[in-house]
């Protein structure tokens, strides 16, 4: 699985990694919903520190659609309401923590 980490890069996450990162992304989209800034900032460390470590980067220079796309390390509530404003596309076809699969039933 390609997740994207925006302003970072991707990173090549093994299949039995999924359910963890699954489990994380869904805490994080619990503190959106909640409009709990705390606990978003914490679930969204919590993924981003489980793709970096589970995680294989991809190469810049190779191009592959991202499966996950994963906000940058600090972003705010606000920031994620104005991506997920739009649609929730972020331009490479991936969604802010949604499949590849999610992004096609739009």
């Amino acid at each position: 699985m390609i997740v994207r980490i925006l302003s970072e890069g991707q990173f090549d996450v093994d299949e039995s990694n999924l359910e963890q990162i699954e489990e994380l992304d869904e805490a994080m989209f619990a503190a959106i919903e909640s409009g709990d800034e705390v606990a978003f900032g914490e679930a969204l460390d919590a993924v981003i520190s489980a793709v970096r470590t589970e995680g294989k980067p991809v190469e810049p220079t190779e191009i592959v659609p991202s499966d996950l796309v994963v906000p940058h390390a600090g972003a705010t509530l606000d920031e994620i309401r104005t991506l997920l404003s739009t649609d929730g596309d972020l331009g490479d076809g991936g969604e802010v923590g949604a499949t590849a699969e999610d992004s096609e039933k739009v």
